[in-house]
């Protein structure tokens, strides 16, 4: 061992990474010197030297222990080289178990632990045979003394070295199950960082496929608003009964779009209706499940939009309505597993409710005709030409998508060029359906422009919406002075 900052920043002095250990080292060592002082003062008088320098040699010998963590080769050592001397017992047996537990090479605390086994053996026959020939009485057999000599080498150097790997042993396990629980607390965090950046993706996600049901389900019903009430201003004192009807007109949207934002505002609020005992047990989940409750929201705005009649279905809103719906449950699911007790039950079941009454009120292609209708009656000279019909193989997604891009389409024409002639071509291609609204230059002397606002996000949602099924969405203005919406989207994602 070394002295490093780390240990010294552990509280430890020097190379002792605890005050407790150099406390024990300590203790240990003035233990040992005591030893060695009083085994020293024995072999003073049978060397015939002074004791005092067998003292202070067993004081020193003795005294190493405390050098043990960072030099035990040394220590060893210092025990076989006294050992002739028998001297340091404890000395030995300590420096044998700190070099096994250290992280000194497995050869060397062989070597070692096999040089203090030789030095005991070698000792242990001295000193029975002495003893053996100062007694007459006593003559053991032959084999007596080098089997005594071999179990005591064997018993003062086997157990030190097996405890002292044993506890290297379980240090280093330890050690190693402490860096891999750091690593997977690591690798927790990262994740919880990466949990929280998706789920925030989810959650802008929600916004923006809320935005564009929203968009699809109100944009295209108040832009047909817009467009009469202008053609009411317009035919006011020339041609009262027509202006009557427009007034009609207005007025039946109006109450439509009215309705379908009341049940928008109604899926916000579901949570809200239930019984209080549900309702106390949904609050904890309810905190946690902002993009579950978007999707619903999503998903139910498409279903009111789609569930209206046929004379005031919106544009836009079905591919976005598909992919809130697989968003709605897979968010559902994940609201089974948080909210408590029935509770969670209830929710999911509501979100099913929605996904399936969304499916089975979608537009379909079947429906062009009346969407058209919708827009000659706001004075718009539509052609609508269809070829093929949708196979049974035709996902509705597909057909949802594609009813949305034309009504879009059309909201657009009505926007920014009203009186323009349009055509809306429809093709069923094999595996695919092909598309194409294209308008003509705006008349000179046409309709009056309405003035609706734009956002912006009419073209951006439709290529939003293809893209989600792998088709391909171009738009952009034509040379006549028009402009042109194509898109071409696969039955089967590729």
């Amino acid at each position: 061992m070394t002295e490093t900052g780390e240990n010294r920043a552990g509280g430890g002095p020097w190379w002792w990474s605890r005050p407790r250990s150099a406390v024990l080292d300590v203790v240990l060592a003035a233990i040992s010197a005591a030893e060695c002082a009083l085994q020293g003062v024995g072999f003073a008088r049978q060397a015939g030297i002074p004791p005092l320098i067998a003292i202070v040699l067993g004081v020193v010998a003795g005294s190493m222990l405390v050098l043990r963590r960072r030099w035990p080769i040394a220590v060893v050592l210092v025990s076989v080289a006294v050992s002739p001397a028998e001297m340091g017992i404890t000395l030995g047996v300590v420096g044998l178990y700190t070099l096994a537990a250290t992280e000194v090479p497995r050869r060397i605390t062989a070597l070692l632990a096999g040089m203090s086994a030789m030095g005991m053996m070698v000792i242990t026959t001295i000193r029975l045979q002495q003893d053996i020939g100062q007694d007459p009485d006593f003559n053991p057999s032959s084999w007596f003394v080098p089997l005594v000599a071999f179990l005591m080498s064997l018993g003062m150097t086997a157990p030190p070295v097996l405890l002292g790997l044993y506890i290297g042993a379980r240090r280093r396990l330890v050690e190693s199950l402490t860096e891999r629980a750091d690593g997977l607390e690591r690798e927790l965090s990262l994740l919880a960082d990466r949990a929280e950046e998706r789920a925030e993706w989810a959650r802008n996600e929600e916004r923006t496929r809320i935005a564009r049901e929203m968009h699809d389900v109100v944009a295209h019903r108040v832009s047909l608003m817009v467009v009469h009430a202008a053609a009411l201003q317009a035919v006011a004192l020339k041609d009262p009964e027509k202006a009557s009807r427009n007034a009609a007109l207005v007025g039946d949207m109006g109450r439509q779009a009215l309705n379908e934002l009341r049940t928008m505002l109604g899926v916000l609020r579901s949570g809200e209706g239930g019984e209080p005992e549900k309702k106390k047990q949904q609050v904890g989940a309810e905190t946690e499940e902002g993009p579950s409750r978007l999707a619903e929201f999503a998903v139910a705005a498409a279903a009111s939009a789609s569930s209206a009649p046929a004379a005031s279905d919106g544009p836009g809103a079905e591919a976005a309505p598909e992919s809130a719906s697989g968003s709605a449950s897979g968010s559902g699911a994940g609201r089974e597993g948080s909210a408590p007790g029935g509770g969670r039950v209830s929710l999911v079941r509501e979100a099913r409710k929605a996904r399936q009454a969304r499916e089975e009120s979608a537009p379909t292609l079947a429906e062009l005709d009346a969407l058209v209708g919708q827009s000659r009656a706001a004075g718009m000279a539509v052609e609508l030409n269809v070829e093929g019909e949708p196979g049974e193989e035709c996902p509705p997604p597909v057909e949802q998508t594609a009813y949305r891009v034309v009504q879009e389409a059309l909201t657009n024409v009505h926007k920014h060029a009203a009186g323009a002639r349009t055509r809306v071509r429809v093709a069923h291609r094999e595996a695919e359906v092909a598309l194409q609204v294209e308008n003509e230059a705006a008349p000179v002397d046409g309709a009056a422009d309405a003035g609706l606002p734009s956002g912006g996000n009419g073209l951006v949602g439709m290529r939003e919406r293809v893209a989600a099924l792998g088709g391909g969405f171009v738009s952009g203005p034509t040379d006549a002075g028009g402009f042109r919406v194509s898109a071409i989207i696969p039955y089967v994602r590729p």
